[in-house]
């Protein structure tokens, strides 16, 4: 979670020009661009910024709620059936693991979009330092 965090404040703080990001296609390290791949960097760029307060407000809004019919069982939900409560750790750590995968994911693509913008800014820098004869 963090490793995310921090990919996306990173990529805030150096994708000063989003613009330059449009028109530009992801590709995958030694791979061809993908053709079914029609969202550019700058759509992507957009998308993750959506995203992160979606998962800050996820994560805050987390603890403040209760489980639902939680109370309505009275006593009857202290007798739980052992498979019961078996099945429920392991719906749980299906969702930890998918969670896991999506944060994963999105951190890995935070991290593509940084490193494909510094390499526009650079290609940008080295233009502008030739000699135009």
């Amino acid at each position: 979670m963090e490793q995310y965090f921090s990919a996306t404040q990173k990529m805030e703080q150096e994708v000063m020009f989003p613009s330059l990001l449009r028109g530009v296609f992801p590709q995958e390290e030694g791979a061809a661009p993908a053709a079914e791949s029609r969202t550019d960097l700058y759509q992507r760029y957009q998308l993750l910024k959506a995203i992160k307060p979606m998962v800050e407000k996820g994560l805050a809004s987390g603890g403040d709620q209760s489980p639902s019919g939680a109370d309505t069982d009275g006593d009857a939900s202290l007798d739980g059936n052992g498979a019961e409560d078996a099945q429920l750790e392991e719906r749980l750590s299906q969702h930890l693991t998918g969670l896991q995968q999506v944060l994963t994911h999105l951190t890995r693509d935070t991290n593509a979009l940084t490193r494909r913008y510094s390499q526009i800014l650079e290609q940008i820098n080295l233009s502008e330092g030739q000699p135009s004869w």
